[in-house]
């Protein structure tokens, strides 16, 4: 072999070399610092706020009426205990996915592990066919579940409990 080809060779094996150390320490550095989780809520805007009406008859209407409320999951045990997520006409995509709504860094989750969605006023979570599986309040569950107030998924180690209250 002519001096050019092996010096050819050694060149070409270095870079193959030095691709494979950055294509580890890469993988190290995603196992080490887990997935990046997006904030995907929206703070509400301070002029947006309804200012109370001068007019008493306007304002007696008001009281009258029945406080809006609001359904939100809450992460009650895991990695992100206290997180608060309010629930919309959309579906809550749980898993480990950066794409999910609420993204878990849950070794025991999924990727696409469960979905929260609400159908005729009422909620219900479906296991979207994890490899371990999702307990609602204790029982494994298979395909979707009605998701009552104050009852606990579990996926994992993170524990989320549907909450109902006033806005």
């Amino acid at each position: 072999m002519s001096e050019l080809t092996i010096y050819a060779l050694r060149i070409g094996f270095t870079i193959a070399l030095w691709l494979f150390v950055v294509a580890v320490l890469l993988i190290l550095r995603g196992d080490l610092f887990g997935t990046t989780v997006l904030s995907r809520g929206s703070k509400p805007d301070p002029r947006r706020e309804q200012r109370p009406t001068a007019d008493p008859s306007q304002a007696a209407s008001l009281r009258t009426e029945p406080a809006p409320t609001t359904t939100v999951l809450v992460v009650t045990a895991g990695n992100l205990r206290g997180t608060t997520l309010t629930l919309g006409a959309t579906p809550v995509l749980i898993g480990r996915a950066p794409e999910c709504t609420l993204v878990l860094d849950d070794d025991y989750a999924s990727n696409r592990h469960a979905r929260v969605y609400q159908r005729d006023d009422e909620w219900f979570v479906e296991d979207l066919g994890s490899t371990n599986g999702t307990l609602l309040s204790g029982r494994k569950i298979e395909g979707s579940a009605p998701f009552k107030p104050g009852a606990q998924v579990r996926i994992g180690r993170t524990v989320i409990e549907l909450r109902r209250g006033p806005r």
